[in-house]
């Protein structure tokens, strides 16, 4: 939506100590700023800006990003509100969604650019209306309908809400009709009215009403500004034609204030009560949201019609340590309740808990609460089941272990998700416990799989590509090389270009990827010789909710905690890359040497014969 060359330029303009001390006490710590983390509870300072990498970092609750990321977790703001409140700042123009002309006539009476609550995202006058206001004006108006409505009213009666529960989450009503919305904006045919997607424009160019006939859930930002709907329909939806249409659920468009893969609903208002209770709920709807909150359980949240992001995981883990994802039991429940896990395994930490609840078939989280209440629904998240039990019970429900062929299967499906988990002491737990299911000695797969499975974790080899004949490196070379990729990693998010240093190496290396920070490496080079320029504090922007971002955030967090001036870190990154590119000599060597003489090409052989020849002049000159 926003190309990487203005959001470059934006966070090379801006200071990420001025953004932040706006908001939090700073005090001069060396060369960096510290104070108490705005995002959780403490009373001694674990929260460091950095001026020179233009990136922040707590070492207390992981909460970490530059100067986009910290308003969008502050503020409250989305993406692209942030991108813009920055550009403002900046005294730069936002390149998207400048208006053709002005919305003048929505202004008439309320005035649109005064209406109470809304940031000076798109209040300026070269900028047009400002949309929250516009989405303001719509729920006050859907809310207004819901009075007029006893059908609507109802409803939600018999789905045991009440007008407290109602007024809590804004809910309203849009009436049948297909253009009701022109007696709330006099402007119906403003280009704004359609950007924010109140509105469709037909092919034949005709506007309507988006939502028409339909219970309205209000979307809210993390500081509670409206961005989008929610829509369950009430009654059977026709078109101009007689005939029945429309889904049973229908949410706004992707806006300029709405991202569906960032927001969750309830989110606003379910912020304190999961700092509360300890953990947050996610689930699949709207009405189980309310029904939830309406039986007191009201630290549930609900993913907006897309599948869970690691966006989602991360927004929730800053506000505690557990969350419990409470998906209906058939099968496309079970779906998506895979795809949560697979999001989660790059986000995780040791401190960090997930646990996946399955209702009875007959039940989703609205009728569970309603019929059994909220005892019984707390008891039932008490016995939910954690991450790890599900990942093994769903690897191996359709395999035979009785046999070689289902033990290796197990293993082989598990293996790239072990690898992508992030905390470190729950890999080597889920490994043991593989190693017990597959009927092997741990020592076999740690081989199999590249991970260090004994006193020291292995993140295994991890640039370039596989060769399925390598013998595994032994232990000690392996949590060295594990431990170069790391520092390696630090001196490139340090030093962005450094990547082309790097190239060289990967293209040499023919191991097989494993190690999270190999991978985030890899992934990292590549963008940064495809984009030069790049600069450190635009790293997490371009990887941010991808499996790099924590291993990436990791590297800027030691930097942080090093405090080595430039000098060192070219003097340690050279070493290190020298260390690297011997000990991938050496393992080139052993997996030369673990292919059968027979199976060995031309071309192989003159290469074993070559390196050894090198190594051992290495030698003779270290002598």
């Amino acid at each position: 939506m926003i190309s990487d060359s203005f959001k470059q330029d934006l966070l090379n303009r801006v200071d990420v100590v001025d953004i932040v001390g706006r908001s939090v006490q700073l005090k001069k710590a060396g060369a960096n700023f510290s104070g108490l983390c705005p995002f959780h509870g403490e009373k001694t300072p674990s929260f460091t800006v950095s001026p020179s990498k233009q990136f922040y970092h707590c070492f207390g609750c992981g909460a970490h990003g530059n100067a986009i990321s910290f308003l969008m977790e502050y503020q409250g703001l989305g993406y692209v509100d942030a991108v813009r409140e920055l550009a403002q700042g900046a005294g730069l123009k936002m390149p998207e969604f400048q208006r053709e002309r002005s919305f003048a006539g929505a202004r008439g009476g309320e005035g649109v650019s005064g209406a109470s609550g809304a940031s000076g995202a798109g209040a300026a006058a070269d900028e047009g209306p400002d949309l929250y206001a516009l989405m303001e004006r719509a729920m006050r108006y859907y809310r207004d309908q819901l009075k007029q409505s006893p059908r609507a009213i109802d409803y939600l009666k018999g789905r045991g809400l009440t007008g407290q529960i109602a007024a809590r989450f804004g809910i309203g009503y849009a009436p049948a009709g297909w253009q009701n919305l022109q007696a709330v904006f006099p402007e119906y045919s403003e280009a704004a009215i359609k950007e924010v997607g109140l509105v469709i424009d037909n092919e034949a160019g005709k506007r309507y009403d988006r939502f028409r006939d339909r219970i309205m859930f209000p979307i809210h930002s993390q500081r509670g500004m409206v961005i989008g709907f929610g829509g369950r329909i009430l009654g059977a939806e026709s078109n101009e034609e007689g005939k029945a249409t429309g889904p049973k659920y229908l949410n706004s468009p992707e806006t300029p204030l709405f991202e569906k893969g960032r927001e969750l609903y309830g989110f606003s208002q379910a912020r304190n009560p999961i700092r509360s209770a300890g953990r947050a709920v996610v689930v699949e709807g709207y009405m189980d949201v309310v029904a939830l909150a309406q039986a007191g359980v009201d630290y549930a949240v609900a993913t907006l019609g897309t599948a869970t992001s690691a966006v989602h995981v991360q927004k929730l883990f800053r506000q505690t340590d557990e969350v419990v994802f409470c998906f209906d039991g058939d099968r496309a429940g079970r779906k998506a309740a895979w795809h949560a896990l697979e999001v989660c395994l790059p986000v995780l930490a040791d401190n960090k808990t997930v646990r996946f609840l399955f209702l009875p078939a007959e039940h989703d989280p609205d009728s569970f609460v309603r019929e059994r209440g909220q005892e019984a629904f707390e008891h039932e998240l008490q016995r939910a089941t954690p991450l790890s039990g599900f990942l093994l019970d769903h690897l191996r429900s359709d395999l035979d272990l009785d046999t070689p062929e289902g033990r290796s299967r197990l293993v082989h499906e598990a293996k790239p998700l072990l690898t992508r988990i992030a905390a470190p002491a729950l890999q080597i737990q889920l490994g043991h416990q593989l190693a017990e299911l597959a009927q092997m000695a741990t020592q076999e797969l740690a081989r199999i799989t590249g991970l260090r499975l004994s006193a020291e974790r292995n993140f295994g080899r991890s640039f370039g590509r596989g060769d399925a004949r390598r013998g595994a490196p032994p232990p000690a070379r392996r949590g060295l090389e594990a431990k170069l990729e790391r520092r390696l990693l630090r001196g490139l998010v340090a030093q962005p270009d450094r990547a082309s240093s790097l190239a060289g190496l990967m293209n040499a290396n023919t191991q097989e990827p494993g190690s999270p920070a190999g991978r985030a490496i890899t992934a990292l080079t590549q963008q940064v010789l495809q984009q030069p320029g790049m600069s450190a504090s635009f790293l997490l922007d371009v990887f941010q909710g991808s499996e790099h971002e924590k291993p990436i955030a990791d590297a800027y967090a030691e930097l942080l905690e090093l405090r080595m001036d430039d000098a060192q870190l070219e003097a340690d990154f050279q070493s290190d890359l020298a260390a690297m590119r011997s000990a991938l000599k050496t393992a080139r060597i052993e997996q030369l040497k673990s292919i059968a003489s027979e199976a060995m090409s031309a071309e192989e052989k003159i290469e074993l014969v070559r390196l050894i020849s090198e190594q051992a002049q290495r030698r003779d000159s270290s002598a």
